[in-house]
């Protein structure tokens, strides 16, 4: 689990933890509050960006915010082991912030208080720039800010760039478990 499920700039295995250390968490409480805020969000970005796209979304940008982590962690000569889902999740709230700043926000068991979408977007960007040049270690940070970023690009670039042209992809794909894969070279 450690070696597979644990992402670690110093671990010998770079690529699949990037993906699956997503799927694990260091405790009940950690895996607990992540579904939640997925599950609060989840409906909204399967609305803007529909089933498959945000299923892409989500699983690149574990990716991609585990790279971040990587790079920054390399830079700083902070390494250790990171895991969970929140840089995904990030992008899922940075997605949703973005393409809705204007929505109004609540905390759970503090319903009274409510924030507009756009202002906690500023504030986690904050919270997560200042822990990084801190070098606070509870959250890796540097994640959480590669997810947010992702999740603002994508929804403001990315989308038309890559989800709008998947086409020839998606043709190609669909060839290959039509006809199976083409043999090359000579046969006996």
């Amino acid at each position: 689990v450690i070696r597979y499920f644990t992402s670690n700039s110093a671990s010998k295995v770079f690529c699949s933890p990037m993906l699956l250390s997503i799927f694990s968490h260091f405790s009940l409480f950690h895996m607990a509050a992540n579904m939640y805020v997925l599950w609060s969000f989840s409906s909204s970005i399967v609305n803007i960006l529909g089933q498959e796209q945000s299923m892409a979304v989500y699983l690149s940008a574990g990716v991609i915010s585990n790279f971040v982590s990587y790079v920054c962690k390399f830079a700083t000569g902070r390494y250790g082991p990171s895991l969970g889902a929140s840089g995904a999740i990030m992008t899922v709230l940075a997605t949703v912030y973005t393409k809705i700043p204007e929505g109004r926000l609540a905390i759970i068991f503090l319903l009274m208080f409510t924030f507009i979408a756009g202002n906690a977007l500023k504030a986690i960007i904050t919270m997560d720039r200042a822990g990084m040049i801190l070098g606070w270690k509870f959250f890796d940070h540097a994640a959480h800010l590669g997810g947010t970023v992702f999740g603002i690009w994508y929804i403001t670039y990315g989308h038309e760039l890559t989800w709008k042209n998947r086409e020839p992809l998606v043709k190609i794909w669909h060839e290959m478990r039509t006809n199976g894969p083409k043999k090359r070279g000579g046969s006996k």
